[in-house]
């Protein structure tokens, strides 16, 4: 499905109160296309349910929809909060002074635009959790091993800036030498790496804000002379904060992998990072649940860490459960030195198939 002829008929669809387009306040939201199948989060309030207008907006969207081809379409009711209330009425009241005002002036352009010379033929793919400590850095090197190993040229950029760990787990200790005026990324292993790790003393804290975090990252994308690359993996700082912003203002067709761990609160954590990827039309690629579980020398599995997170995170999202990676203790590497590899490669594939 034309994502664009979908935003296009997706406006006749009015809240009847305020008469404005549901998708534009925001009460369609976490919109995902594929083929003849959509899904979406619908926000109603409770007066709705109880008056019956849910269900009529439902049947409104599902007609619609079905006139234009898509005829496997899920709509997930949610009931509005006090904040996204507060956030739809002030939209819908922007909308309707705008219209009674003169049009302003295009916006400006994108500070940080990124090199068309980079974004040609490059699959970009962040890598993000709710929460740290679940496992993000640890994932990402893996999946870009195995993209490597298929075949790909991969890069990783580690923009986690307060928790930078992938030149240590790669066993990086040098820096890269600046050649006119520009740096070249290090390589290890067949993968070219750029961290911000290399540019901080020893394990000094990063006490970066907003527009600097925003400089550092479209310089790793600008400045740095990349060679021709396949993908490129970007490890995201956890949460929602400046430099996942960054990432979606800068890299448009960004794709995401969601990592969470099996609890429940570290899924419901990590909703938040996947739903602003659906908000600014980041494609999720598929959830990888961490530390999964734990199998003793006899074969019993002990779920540690709880269960269900990952595949709760992924319904939520409307996208496919990757993974779930079990914990395998340091002892028991050598009689399991394939499993991991094993599970990464299928992400890889996955992901390879994703793209073509």
């Amino acid at each position: 499905m034309n994502r664009e002829i979908f935003e296009r008929e997706i406006t006749r669809i009015l809240e009847p109160n305020l008469n404005l387009p549901l998708i534009q306040i925001g009460l369609i939201r976490d919109v995902m296309l594929k083929d003849n199948k959509a899904a979406m989060t619908l926000i109603v309030t409770e007066q709705d349910q109880a008056e019956g207008t849910t269900e009529t907006l439902r049947k409104q969207i599902e007609g619609l929809l079905r006139t234009i081809g898509i005829s496997d379409i899920h709509i997930r009711i949610k009931i509005v909060t006090k904040e996204e209330k507060h956030s739809i009425t002030t939209r819908a009241q922007e909308m309707n002074q705008a219209q009674q005002t003169p049009a302003k002036k295009p916006a400006a352009p994108n500070p940080f635009p990124i090199s068309p010379m980079i974004a040609a033929g490059v699959n970009f793919i962040a890598v993000a959790s709710g929460k740290g400590g679940v496992g993000k850095s640890t994932v990402t090197l893996n999946l870009a091993k195995a993209l490597h190993k298929a075949g790909k040229r991969v890069g990783i950029i580690d923009a986690d800036i307060y928790g930078f760990s992938i030149p240590d787990m790669m066993g990086i200790h040098e820096k890269p030498e600046p050649t006119n005026n520009r740096l070249t990324p290090l390589i290890m292993n067949g993968i070219q790496v750029i961290s911000t790790g290399f540019f901080t003393k020893g394990n000094d804290p990063v006490l970066w804000r907003g527009p600097r975090l925003g400089r550092m990252l479209s310089s790793f994308l600008n400045d740095v002379r990349w060679g021709s690359l396949d993908f490129m993996l970007i490890d995201l700082p956890p949460g929602t904060g400046d430099i996942a912003l960054a990432i979606h203002q800068m890299i448009p067709e960004c794709s995401e992998i969601i990592v969470t761990t099996p609890q429940s609160t570290a899924a419901v954590v990590a909703e938040r990072a996947g739903l602003m990827a659906l908000q600014t039309n980041h494609r999720i690629i598929g959830v990888v649940e961490n530390m999964s579980f734990y199998e003793d020398p006899s074969g019993n599995k002990h779920y540690i860490f709880g269960r269900g997170g990952g595949e709760k995170l992924a319904d939520q999202l409307n996208t496919s459960l990757l993974a779930q990676i079990p914990i395998i203790p340091d002892e028991q590497q050598p009689t399991k030195p394939n499993l991991l590899e094993r599970i990464y490669d299928n992400i890889a594939i996955h992901i390879i198939r994703t793209f073509q």
